[in-house]
């Protein structure tokens, strides 16, 4: 009579979103001429502003081998339209930090994308509700013996914000 086999091991943890598209996310870098998501993960932190928020690398295209001099690879960044006529001249600076940042001459030169970087766009915030007489009233009561005309404005504002929250 054979034993009973074991049931299946269960791994019942939680586990880093990071962690789960790893195996996504490496094969469409590597399509795209990237070995891993270090360039694009610490971006922020690798170039300065603006350049920070206004590029995002979108592909490295690496030499051929068979060329004389092989080193350094070619980074296509995705710019915002405002930056774009300012990128190639801050192109240099752009690859010096990236490759002090890896430590060895990873980029030789930095080039615009054709496809412009798009930023989302912002929701909406919640749509604030027209406050009562009386609550209106009850804040310029409240905000009547500030005498710093400023710091009584920015107060009554605070007050229409905080009142106007809540469900229509």
């Amino acid at each position: 009579m054979a034993g009973k086999s074991s049931p299946p091991k269960r791994k019942n943890r939680t586990v880093q979103l990071s962690d789960v598209i790893d195996g996504m996310l490496d094969p469409a870098l590597r399509r795209r001429g990237f070995a891993n998501r270090d360039l694009i993960v610490n971006w922020a932190s690798i170039v300065a502003a603006p350049w920070d928020r206004a590029t995002l690398p979108d592909k490295l295209v690496w030499p051929r081998k068979d060329r004389p001099d092989p080193e350094g690879a070619v980074l296509y960044l995705r710019c915002l339209e405002s930056h774009r006529v300012m990128l190639p001249h801050e192109a240099p600076a752009i690859a010096m930090a990236i490759n002090r940042y890896f430590g060895y001459l990873l980029i030789r030169s930095v080039r615009l994308s054709l496809n412009p970087l798009s930023l989302p766009q912002a929701p909406a915030g919640p749509a604030r509700r027209e406050l009562s007489a009386q609550a209106k009233g009850r804040i310029t009561e409240q905000t009547r013996d500030i005498e710093d005309p400023e710091l009584r404005a920015a107060l009554e504002k605070l007050g229409r914000g905080v009142l106007g929250k809540g469900k229509h």
